[in-house]
């Protein structure tokens, strides 16, 4: 697989100005094992192989075990995840599908149990936040690095 474009060497200020933004919203006070949680649902959904293989690296090196990765793609059906983990990748799963799957009332009430106001703007921060990559990735088909064994 060879990337169609490097956005980034394309438009430098642009990615400066995404990556801020980024950091800003990782740094707003949500957990760091919430947000691979979310980042990494958003991708799978996406088709993001870059955004995927970034974000399970990212949460294992922050403690995340395998199990929980490997089922995150089926939360819905597994009892590893707590009940504002399950809010927050429902209300991922909503925010990235939109459409059909916005987020009708019920959702967000489910959300609001688990998540203060404040929080709620955080989490659709950083879902929208990775929902963007990923359409970055996506487009310009970003390459994921490869397995240690490949790439000596």
């Amino acid at each position: 697989m060879e990337p169609r474009l490097n956005h980034w060497a394309m438009a430098p200020e642009l990615m400066k100005a995404f990556v801020a933004l980024n950091e800003t919203i990782e740094g707003s006070g949500l957990e760091k094992s919430l947000m691979h949680l979310v980042k990494l649902r958003a991708s799978q959904i996406n088709g993001c192989a870059f955004c995927i293989d970034m974000h399970t690296r990212e949460a294992r090196a922050d403690g995340e075990t395998e199990q929980r990765l490997y089922l995150v793609s089926a939360w819905h059906d597994s009892f590893l995840y707590s009940d504002r983990e399950r809010a927050a990748l429902a209300f991922t799963e909503a925010l990235t599908k939109l459409g059909d799957h916005t987020p009708d009332d019920a959702l967000f009430a489910a959300t609001q149990a688990q998540f203060p106001e404040d929080e709620i703007v955080k989490l659709t921060a950083i879902i929208t936040m990775i929902n963007t990559w990923n359409r970055l990735s996506v487009a310009f088909r970003a390459v994921h690095a490869a397995p240690r064994s490949v790439a000596a």
